[in-house]
This record gives structure tokens, C-alpha cells and sequence, in this order.
């Protein structure tokens, strides 16, 4: 339950210094330098005391462009930054990742393997008394343990081993967590590979409904579940009002 309220708990205001703060935008990390904290009110993202915390820092890849460097070793953290965007004026969402290679085993649909070598995370808000009487019960628990009112709703965009592109996993563990597939299978690991998503169209799509304002982004690579060890490289990440004519460099 205490991994869970963690996960739900992403587009809460977090709990140091910046606490209460949300951003308008993402600041990117190429515009970091190496070893730096990450910029922008990005944050260390823990999940439970009792897992292994994945490693994140800033790293120049093999074209000089400072990106997030993640791995994981049994392990199972992220980084977060608390946000308040509007999803219908800015619903394009757009990132690259690269993988080097997928993790043995993983399946997402399967809650004792759930592992992704990349995850980006969009939480969104949204009224918590129109879910049904499990979910407001598992809201009422985590509120109770955190003090934090959970999101009302939480889109991931992951790296499956099998599950083919574009597939909706539902969590195992609450409806309101919901896997977008947007890269399968090993043929393109290795490579940096961008992406654009229309957010707003992907919550209506998982939800049906329109979705509410945006309360934060977040990366993860997770190990903890198969035990096995991995990495990934993020690099910048944008919300824009249009789609964009070109990928993110």
C-alpha cells in the first residue's frame, strides 16, 4: 500500500523546499550541464522505503547533448516535476529516449513482472467523488497514510517487451493508472527515438472523458519486480499547443 500511495501520490505538491510550487513549463535538460542537479524543479521521486532507489543523473551522450541517465538495479524510482498545465490549450506532449536493450522477462500486464526500461508519467486532477466506491475507498487509504489527496487519474508511456504500440494496459492495482505502449519489442533499442502524443486525446480515449488540468511529469526505470538490471537515457521533454513539425533533437 505504502508503494502504491507513493505511485498515486505523483501530482501531489512534493515535500521539500519547493514544496507547493508547480511549473508552466518543462525546463529542459540539454540545457544542463553534466553532474548538475537536474534543472527546473525536477525531483527525486521515491516510491517506498523499502525498494532500491534507481539512479539518476545528467550525462553528455555521443553528440555532446546533456540527458538524464537512469539505472536500475533491482530498483524502482523516479524523478518528478510538479506542473499545472492546461491539456486542451497545450496537448502535445513530446520526448526521446533511448534503451539499450529491454529487460528479461518484464511483462506489464502481469502485476509480478511489471518492470519498463523508459516510463514518462502524466498525472492529471480531476474531481475524486465521481469514482466509483473502491477507488474512493483507495483514495480515503491514501490520504489517511500520506495526508496528500491522490490524482485523479495517471497516463504512463512505456517501453513494452511484447505488448504491441499503442495497447492500453490497465494497472493491476487501480483503475485510475493506465499504460500507453508507445514502443515495443527489441528491434529499435539502442537508438534514440522521439515521440509525440496528443495527451488529451489519449485521456479521453483511456478515460472516456475529457481530461482535467495537468498536476505533473514524470520519468522511471524499474527493475524491482523481475530483479534485473537495466538502464535508459531520457532527453528533453515538451508540452506545445501545436503538434510539432519536427522531432525533439
Amino acid at each position: 500500500m505504502a508503494a502504491l500511495a507513493a505511485l498515486l501520490l505523483a501530482g501531489c505538491a512534493s515535500l521539500n523546499t519547493d514544496e507547493g510550487r508547480r511549473y508552466t513549463t518543462i525546463a529542459p535538460f540539454s540545457a544542463a550541464e553534466p553532474g548538475e542537479k537536474l534543472p527546473g524543479g525536477w525531483q527525486p521521486w521515491v516510491l517506498s522505503r523499502f525498494k532500491r532507489n534507481t539512479e539518476y543523473r545528467l550525462v553528455k551522450d555521443a553528440d555532446g547533448v546533456t540527458v538524464v541517465e537512469a539505472t536500475s538495479d533491482h530498483s524502482a524510482s523516479g524523478m518528478i516535476k510538479q506542473l499545472d498545465v492546461d491539456p486542451i490549450a497545450t496537448p502535445w506532449l513530446s520526448w526521446r529516449w533511448r534503451v539499450p536493450a529491454l529487460i528479461k522477462g518484464a511483462d506489464n500486464t502481469d502485476r509480478n513482472l511489471e518492470d519498463s526500461p523508459a516510463r514518462v508519467i502524466v498525472t492529471f486532477d480531476g474531481d475524486l467523488d465521481k469514482l466509483d466506491f473502491e477507488e474512493r475507498a483507495i483514495a480515503a487509504r491514501v490520504r489517511a497514510l500520506t495526508g496528500k489527496k491522490m490524482p485523479y487519474a495517471t497516463l504512463m508511456y512505456i517501453w513494452e517487451n511484447t505488448q504491441p504500440v499503442d495497447e492500453v494496459i490497465p494497472s493491476a492495482h487501480t483503475s485510475r493508472i493506465n499504460m500507453v505502449v508507445v514502443e515495443s519489442g527489441m528491434s529499435r533499442s539502442g537508438t534514440w527515438l522521439s515521440f509525440t502524443r496528443n495527451v488529451a486525446d489519449d485521456f479521453r480515449r483511456v478515460y472516456g472523458e475529457a481530461p482535467g488540468r495537468i498536476r505533473s511529469i514524470g520519468i522511471m526505470t524499474d527493475t524491482d519486480n523481475t530483479g534485473e538490471k537495466t538502464s535508459a537515457f531520457y532527453g528533453d521533454i515538451k508540452f506545445s499547443a501545436r503538434a510539432p513539425t519536427k522531432p525533439l533533437q
